[in-house]
C-alpha cells in the first residue's frame, strides 16, 4: 500500500517505509506534518519483509525508514533530527545548534527516555488472561510517567525552539499518549490521577492536526493491542 501525502514543494523525493500502527513510525509522520513536507508513504508487511525494506534497513529490517533521494535513514529519532538538518527552512523540532546546545542535549535525552513508555507498557499488557500484573512492572511504569510529568513541569508542551512549543520531545512521545488508556485497563494505572499534567498534555497532543491524522484513537489502540496480544500469546 502506498499513499502520497501533500506538503511542501521540493520534498517529493521523500519516501517513508512504515506501518501505520507503529508508534515509532507515527513519530516520523507527525514530524513530517509539522514541517509541511510532502512524501510518499509505503506500508510494509513486517511478517513478510520485502526486498525494499531489507535493502533499506539491512541491520534491523524494521520500520520506520525514510528514503531521501533513494538514500535510507533508519531509526525514528535519527530521522527526526535528519529532517531538521535536511530541511532547515521548515519549522524546527530541536533548538538551532548554535542557540542552546544544552537544550538540544536535554531534548534528545527525554525523547529517548519516552521509549520507556513502550517498553514498560509491554510488561503490563503482554500477559495471559487472568495473570496478575507484576507490582514491579506497575511501579516502573508509574516512575516513568512521573519523570516525564516532572520534566513537562506544567508547560503546554515539552518545547522546541521556544519553551512551551510543540517540538522534538512532543513528536517523539505523542504517539504513546494514545496508549494511556491501555496502561489503565491493562495495568490499573490512571495517568490522569498519577500525572494530571501529562494527561492534559496528551489530550492537547491528540487535538493537534499532525497527531490526530497520524495516531490511532486510544480505544483503537486498546483494541489492536488486544488482538496483537492474543496473536503473540497464541504462538507461545
Amino acid at each position: 500500500m502506498a499513499a502520497v501525502e501533500s506538503g511542501a514543494a521540493g520534498s517529493s523525493d521523500l519516501v517513508l517505509l512504515d506501518v501505520f500502527g507503529s508508534p515509532y513510525a507515527q513519530r516520523v509522520r507527525i514530524a513530517l506534518a509539522e514541517k509541511g513536507l510532502g512524501y510518499e508513504r509505503v506500508e510494509q508487511d513486517l511478517a513478510a519483509k520485502g526486498d525494499l525494506l531489507r535493502r533499506s534497513n539491512p541491520v534491523h529490517g524494521k520500520v520506520p525508514v525514510l528514503l531521501h533521494g533513494g538514500r535510507p535513514i533508519c531509526e525514528s529519532l535519527a530521522i527526526l533530527e535528519y529532517l531538521d538538518e535536511a530541511f532547515p527552512s521548515t519549522p524546527p523540532l530541536l533548538p538551532p545548534p548554535a542557540s542552546d546546545p544544552y537544550a538540544r542535549a536535554r531534548a534528545r535525552f527525554w525523547a529517548e527516555y519516552s521509549d520507556r513508555l513502550h517498553v514498560c507498557g509491554k510488561r503490563l499488557w503482554l500477559r495471559h488472561d487472568g495473570e496478575e500484573v507484576e507490582p514491579e512492572a506497575r511501579a516502573e511504569m508509574v516512575a516513568v510517567l512521573r519523570a516525564l510529568d516532572a520534566e513537562l513541569a506544567g508547560k503546554e508542551f515539552f518545547g522546541g525552539e521556544e519553551e512551551g512549543k510543540f517540538g522534538y520531545v512532543d513528536a517523539a512521545a505523542a504517539p504513546f499518549a494514545a496508549w494511556f488508556l491501555t496502561y489503565e485497563r491493562s495495568g490499573g494505572i490512571s495517568v490522569a490521577e498519577e500525572c494530571p499534567g501529562l494527561a492534559a498534555w496528551g489530550a492537547r497532543c491528540a487535538r493537534r492536526e499532525s497527531v490526530a491524522a497520524n495516531v490511532y484513537t486510544p480505544e483503537k489502540v486498546y483494541e489492536l493491542v488486544q488482538e496483537y496480544r492474543q496473536w503473540v500469546l497464541g504462538r507461545k
